[in-house]
């Protein structure tokens, strides 16, 4: 994986600009620390794939389901978006966007595929046929983070200049441009009800807001070093968060954490320590029941742990460098990861 020298977006408080006027923030909230969960110390491990697409010539950063389980689309440093079946491994279409993919999402609605790279642009694709529909501009680094409104309706975008635009997906339009963070943006998660909005950021907090008009909830700072994930419980009442580094910052070299919070308070719930705090945790991923999170890294393994516990159930280890992204399938029966190796895994969980 590629990356830019990842330059701040200085701002002394969460802020953003939505339609024609500011938001004003609300007062920060930081979140308390919990006790820490101890890991089971054996667990088995799977190292079998059931499928290995091998498409990509370059590190792959991101996948994505179709809603129907059916295809898979993917995104990688060879500058390629391509979409191939999840049952046989067939590609169905390829697109080369000109320039590094570092995240994809499908739209809900199963009709189009979001892709964001390295120009800072987000580039959007019919999901049948691959073709151009629109590209969009307004961000000054690299796109890492990318997420669908639930009515397919709005994308947001998270970029290393600091910044996450929200856009009508039809027009393009900039509806909120929210600027509380003070780094990079990675990662983002839409909430399962549409409402708000959790962005990822290097400044080593994770920020909720309002998705609609941009004003600020909550500030999470549990984790306490650059922030690179960032998921939403289906359920929608926990968020996992974790740490990391990449590109010529280099990894975070200690004090790596993953983190299960309350989506409302901000009260850590649990401290996974299943990886120590050396390794770098690029992927997360929860269950449809909200229940297990799936989590990779720079160990290059997969590991399956309770939200609620933080026991380790299963681990995955057929990749042979970093993974970078998960995804549960969306009937819950497998998953998927892909990794610096320049393959996408597909493989069924041992639950």
């Amino acid at each position: 994986m590629v990356f830019l020298l990842l330059a701040g977006c200085a701002s002394n408080a969460p802020a953003s600009t939505a339609g024609s006027g500011a938001s004003t923030p609300r007062p920060t909230a930081t979140a308390t620390m919990a006790p820490t969960a101890t890991p089971t110390p054996n667990f088995p491990t799977l190292s079998k794939a059931l499928l290995t697409y091998n498409g990509h010539g370059k590190a792959v950063v991101g996948i994505a389901w179709s809603p129907d389980g059916k295809e898979m689309v993917s995104g990688s440093d060879d500058y390629t978006v391509q979409a191939w079946s999840t049952q046989t491994g067939k590609q169905v279409w390829s697109y080369n966007t000109g320039s590094y993919v570092f995240a994809v999402a499908w739209s809900p609605d199963g009709k189009e595929i979001a892709a964001g790279g390295g120009d800072g642009s987000v580039t959007l694709l019919n999901a049948a046929t691959g073709k151009l529909i629109a590209n969009y501009t307004g961000q000054t680094g690299f796109i890492q983070g990318l997420a669908w409104s639930p009515d397919s309706k709005r994308i947001a975008s998270g970029s290393e200049d600091g910044t996450v635009l929200v856009r009508d997906a039809a027009s393009g339009r900039v509806m909120v441009n929210y600027t509380g963070h003070s780094s990079a943006v990675q990662r983002i998660a839409w909430s399962p009800n549409g409402t708000d909005i959790a962005s990822a950021s290097y400044d080593g907090t994770v920020q909720i807001w309002n998705a609609s008009n941009g004003q600020h909830v909550l500030t999470y700072k549990g984790n306490g070093a650059p922030v690179w994930m960032v998921a939403w419980s289906p359920d929608g009442k926990k968020i996992v968060s974790s740490t990391g580094s990449a590109g010529t910052n280099g990894p975070v070299s200690s004090g790596n954490t993953v983190k299960v919070w309350d989506a409302t308070t901000g009260q850590t719930l649990l401290t996974y320590t299943g990886y120590g705090d050396a390794n770098n945790i690029y992927a997360l991923a929860w269950s449809r029941d909200s229940k297990l999170i799936a989590s990779g890294g720079d160990d290059n393994m997969v590991r399956i742990w309770n939200a609620t516990t933080g026991q380790t159930i299963m681990a995955y280890k057929g990749h042979t460098d970093i993974v970078w992204n998960v995804v549960w399938s969306p009937d819950g029966k497998l998953i998927a990861s892909c990794s610096q190796d320049a393959t996408v895994q597909i493989w069924q969980p041992q639950l």
